[in-house]
Formats: C-alpha cells, structure tokens, sequence
C-alpha cells in the first residue's frame, strides 16, 4: 500500500488540522466537501478511510465530529511533567527572598534525564556566580528537595538565612558553599547552612 497520501487527501488533513488548531471541532464531511470542492459525502468518506488506512487519521467513534491527524511523532512523545517554579535564586552574592511559586515548567521526561518526584521543584539564576559549572543568569535548574549531597554537588542553600546557588563543599569536615566565578568569595556559614535543593538538571532558552 501506498503510505503518501494524496494532494486531495493532503488537504482533508490540513482542513481538519486548521479546525483543531483554531479550537474547533473537526469539519463534517459535508464542510470538507463544500470547502475542497468535492461532490458528495461519500467521495469524502474515500478519502477519510484511505487516510485512516495509511494511519495519518482517527475516527474515534465512527463520526465525523471526532476525526483527529494522527502525527507521526506521536508514537515517539514521552510524558510530560509540570514542575513548580518558585521564583529566581541569586547565583552572586546571597539575598533574603521569601519564594512563592509563580509558575511551572513544562519538559517531557526523556529531556529532564529523569523521573521527577513531588519534592522537585525548579528555580530562575540571577547572577554569574556559577558560571565555571556553566550555569548562566536566566538558566532555570531543577533541583531536589531531601538528598543529602555529596561533596562538588550544586545546591540551593539558605545561609544564615540568605538564599543562593553554590556549590556544596566540605573542608576539614566543615561544609561550605563554593563560587564558580573569582569575582565572588567562597561562603562559610557563621550559624547555618540549610540545603533546600539539589541540582538534577538545567533548561535554558535560546537568547534572542
């Protein structure tokens, strides 16, 4: 069987494509015929179950109003997941903030490198601090809340109160934060370290 479809079927599939992109329902086979020139219902019909055969149209119920393209990538889509997004963390010099979520970031799992849980959350850089782990101002990172972390993690700690994006270090049993830009100083806690996340993974946007 020929698997490409017509140019006539071509444009049954970008009639009803246009429907559902505009947030309508799918045109009835009298509208495909009407717009495309065809002369009856059945010769719409022809063309709506050489399309399913070839795999690129579903019919769900037998009616017209649940016709839907079928994409090709469709097979190959992983699950997407939300995660919260609480707002921005300075990667410079630490700030008191307090962090509210104010919105979500939308990634397909197999991108994010793995499974999310409901103690991940995401966070907006402001600042160079991190870049020699190459993490940039308006990167957003993914990070965990509860793993202990080991020793050249990145985390996002409260010191003294203060919120920042470091790395996670030990000296002489110690543990402290470390910048990865020279400008900045390493941060040794006068009362307390609080880990609140993490690193899993970075999402950045192209700059326009």
């Amino acid at each position: 069987m020929n698997l490409e479809p017509t140019k006539r079927q071509h444009a049954v599939l970008r009639m009803i494509e246009s429907h559902r992109s505009a947030g309508e329902p799918p045109p009835t086979f009298r509208e495909i015929g009407q717009n495309l020139g065809i002369a009856s219902v059945s010769a719409v019909a022809k063309h709506v179950q050489a399309l399913r055969r070839k795999g690129l149209l579903n019919l769900s119920d037998g009616r017209s109003r649940s016709l839907d393209v079928i994409s090709p990538l469709r097979a190959l889509q992983n699950p997407v997941v939300h995660i919260a997004l609480f707002g921005s963390i300075p990667a410079g010099y630490p700030q008191h903030r307090e962090q509210e979520a104010d919105a979500c970031v939308s990634v397909d799992i197999e991108t994010l490198g793995f499974k999310p849980t409901r103690n991940t959350f995401a966070l907006r850089v402001s600042g160079d601090s991190m870049i020699g782990r190459h993490i940039v101002h308006g990167d957003v990172v993914v990070l965990e809340h509860g793993p202990e972390p080991r020793p050249g993690d990145i985390v996002a700690a409260l010191v003294d109160g203060e919120s920042t994006l470091k790395t996670f270090v030990r000296k002489n049993g110690r543990p402290f934060l470390k910048a990865e830009n020279p400008k900045y100083p390493d941060l040794m806690p006068a009362e307390e370290l609080m880990i609140q996340g993490v690193f899993k993974a970075l999402i950045r946007k192209a700059k326009e």
